[in-house]
Parts: C-alpha cells; sequence; structure tokens
C-alpha cells in the first residue's frame, strides 16, 4: 500500500509534520508536531453536488468528525506556542469541469468561536489540505470511501426524502400561486379595458390617471401580476426537477446499500467455505 508514514507541511507559522496514524475503518487520523500540535482527522463523504456520489474526503481539525460529535476542547489543534484550539474542515473533491481537485473549506475558528488572523488560518488550511492530498491519494481510499458511504447512508437518505418532500410542497405552492396570479391578472386586465373604453366615451383626467403605469397602479399591479404568474410557473418547474433529483439520489443510495449487503453477505459465505475445507 503506496502511504506515507508522515507529511512535511510547510506553513506561514513554519514546519508541521503530520503522523499518519492506522485506518481506522473510515478514517485516518494524523499526529501534528512542529508549529502546530494536536491531530486531523481525515474520512470519505459525498460529492458536494452529488449526495449519492462518495468521492470526496473531508479534513477536520481534532481527533474526530466534526460533523457527527464535537471535540472536546483540550484535544484541538493549536500552534506550538499558542493557547487557543481551533475548529475547521475541508472537503477535497473531484473537479466538475477539470481533472484537478477542488476543495470548499469551512473557515476556521477558535473554541471561542473567534476568527483567527490571516497567517494562522492559513496555516491551518494548509495542514488540512495536505492530510486532505495525503488521503486521496492512498490505495485504500475506496475502503474508506466504501466505509464512509454506509456511515453516512441513513442519515442523507433521511434528509433527501424530507428535501424531496419540501421541494413537492413547494412546487405545489409555487403552482397554486401561478394559477392564483394569472386569475387575478385576468380579472385587472378585463378592468383596464373597461377604464379604457371609459376613457375614450367620456375622457376624463381622472381615467387617464387609472390608467398610466405608477407606482399602485392599476397598470403596475398588472405588470406585477404577469410576472408573478410566469415567475411562480418557472419556479413550481425548478422544485419539480428539485425532487425528482433528490428522489434518484434516494435510489441510487438504495441500490448501492443494497449492493453492498449483496457483496458483504457473498465475502462471508466464500469465508465460512474455505473454513469447511
Amino acid at each position: 500500500m503506496s502511504t506515507t508514514t508522515a507529511l512535511t507541511i510547510e506553513t506561514p507559522t513554519g514546519i508541521v509534520r503530520a503522523t499518519v496514524g492506522p485506518r481506522l475503518m473510515d478514517a485516518v487520523v494524523f499526529e501534528l508536531h512542529g508549529a502546530m500540535r494536536g491531530s486531523v482527522h481525515v474520512t470519505g463523504t459525498h460529492h458536494p453536488h452529488d449526495w449519492d456520489q462518495f468521492t470526496a474526503v473531508r479534513a477536520c481539525l481534532g481527533p474526530v468528525n466534526a460533523y457527527e460529535t464535537t471535540a472536546p476542547d483540550d484535544t484541538l489543534p493549536r500552534l506550538a506556542h499558542g493557547r487557543s484550539g481551533y475548529h475547521g474542515s475541508l472537503t477535497r473533491y473531484p473537479g466538475d469541469y477539470s481533472e484537478r481537485p477542488e476543495v470548499c473549506v469551512n473557515p476556521p475558528s477558535t473554541a471561542a468561536g473567534n476568527e483567527p488572523s490571516p497567517r494562522t488560518a492559513a496555516t491551518l488550511t494548509a495542514v488540512l489540505r495536505a492530510c486532505a492530498d495525503d488521503v486521496a491519494q492512498r490505495d485504500d481510499l475506496p475502503l474508506i470511501l466504501d466505509a464512509s458511504r454506509r456511515r453516512e447512508t441513513p442519515r442523507l437518505l433521511r434528509f433527501l426524502n424530507w428535501a424531496a418532500a419540501r421541494a413537492d410542497a413547494e412546487a405545489v405552492r409555487c403552482a397554486a400561486e401561478s394559477q392564483s396570479a394569472r386569475h387575478a391578472l385576468k380579472a385587472a386586465v378585463a378592468v383596464w379595458w373597461s377604464v379604457a373604453r371609459w376613457l375614450t366615451a367620456h375622457p376624463h383626467p381622472v381615467l387617464l390617471l387609472m390608467l398610466a403605469d405608477y407606482y399602485g397602479s392599476l397598470s403596475r399591479h398588472i405588470h406585477v401580476l404577469e410576472w408573478t404568474a410566469s415567475n411562480r410557473v418557472e419556479r413550481a418547474a425548478e422544485e419539480r426537477a428539485r425532487a425528482d433529483r433528490y428522489r434518484a439520489e434516494v435510489a441510487s443510495l438504495r441500490a448501492q446499500q443494497q449492493c453492498g449487503r449483496t457483496r458483504r453477505r457473498g465475502a462471508q459465505a466464500y469465508t465460512g467455505a474455505e473454513e469447511m475445507v
């Protein structure tokens, strides 16, 4: 397995050395020495834009997955001569439009919630990036990602089912608002034309004012209703498409979940057969 036992990371505050610990099913923990003390936890996770694709790695400051549990303040990484521990994370994932990986940084903060100096923030980000890059290049990355998918799938299924139901409800609401706006628009246009006929038959400044386009006028109200009716149709279509995508991701996650169970049962059966022989 081509894994590095230690990393040497150049940062604005000095050299940080990160010693790689053994893989813990779905994670690797790095112990920090030199310009920083503490640890970095790296695990697999889903792509930020595709909830069903586990192709990313996430590095968190501290000895645990910060998205699932909170590390005690005294275990958070800190500068070698500093007293403040720091929270923060970085997600590394395949680029959407190039082969170069992209990163998404959750800005670091102190345990008390304060923003670190730019120099310290750059140091923390450099350490997170180096640890994430190292895990992303490991030979056992597929095992880490598969274990991470099994861990996160139940929670993702709950979230995606909720999100799909919410998007469906939003689509229904937007469609109803569009229909209501169209009815109101039809009535407003009928009134406008009635006033226009009155003006033609009996010219009067008040009637002319009723047809003018200004804030709060009938004409402006008609423009707003036209925009609302069209906008809500577009919003309803967007929400339906969003709900369909969530349901597709649910189906994909369930299929991966079932495939994993079948594969594990097959491996167990094979192991049992070997023992009998």
